[in-house]
């Protein structure tokens, strides 16, 4: 095929589509090796209404001391709709609509960790599991709802409507099985996907994932089990 002769708005649907196709990451991770202010992965979610429940779960290697975000939901009126993001070594922000907990989380540096957060709006209750084992619950935004038109960053945390990046927050490290849900899985089911199983995520799919890489952001395969 002649790319040269193609009509540019041709090129421009191709690319898009390239873009946009859905990748099976089974086994793969998304690897940040630098500390950086323009690398990330934007994940894009199948979304279809505002969210007054989910689940975030995925995997993070890191040997950073420092703060650093793992996973940012942003909308255009709220850069923190939902943020997922270490403080330091042993504690966790978790934050809704802006309004934030701190999780204090067994951890050891370096070492995989797994990570699962849950929410709903009727209840106002957070869960923070990693590893396969529950924090302490926790009260947060009761009656809240997440909106819609979002950007999902990986490797930032955003400041501003996809972007607001800062070096001294960027992920150095590795970060994989990242699914999404827009319901709060039950303990059992957090258990299956720790372990490696499946339970029908319908937000985000590692399996079937759309996304666009920027920067210097390599995929290979994952060092953790």
């Amino acid at each position: 095929m002649n790319m040269e002769k193609l009509p540019l708005c041709f090129l421009f649907i191709m690319s898009l589509s390239n873009a946009l196709a859905q990748t099976d990451l089974s086994g793969k991770a998304f690897v940040f090796p630098l500390e950086s202010d323009d690398s990330y992965v934007t994940l894009i979610p199948r979304l279809e209404k505002s969210l007054k429940a989910f689940t975030v779960c995925l995997k993070v290697y890191t040997d950073l001391q420092r703060s650093c975000s793992l996973f940012s939901y942003a909308t255009e009126s709220i850069f923190n709709e939902f943020l997922l993001y270490k403080k330091k070594v042993g504690l966790y922000i978790f934050e809704v609509g802006n309004k934030e907990l701190f999780f204090e989380v067994p951890e050891t540096v370096p070492a995989p960790m797994h990570f699962c957060a849950t929410w709903e709006s009727q209840s106002g209750i957070a869960e923070l599991w990693v590893n396969g084992k529950p924090m302490v619950r926790k009260s947060l935004q009761k009656g809240y709802s997440l909106g819609i038109k979002a950007k999902i960053i990986l490797g930032q945390d955003q400041d501003s409507f996809g972007a607001g990046f800062e070096k001294t927050q960027s992920l150095v490290g590795d970060i994989g099985d990242v699914f999404m849900w827009d319901f709060v899985l039950l303990p059992e089911e957090i258990n299956t996907v720790y372990l490696g199983g499946t339970v029908s995520p319908n937000v985000l799919d590692w399996k079937h994932l759309n996304f666009e890489k920027k920067g210097y952001v390599v995929i290979k395969p994952q060092l953790w089990a």
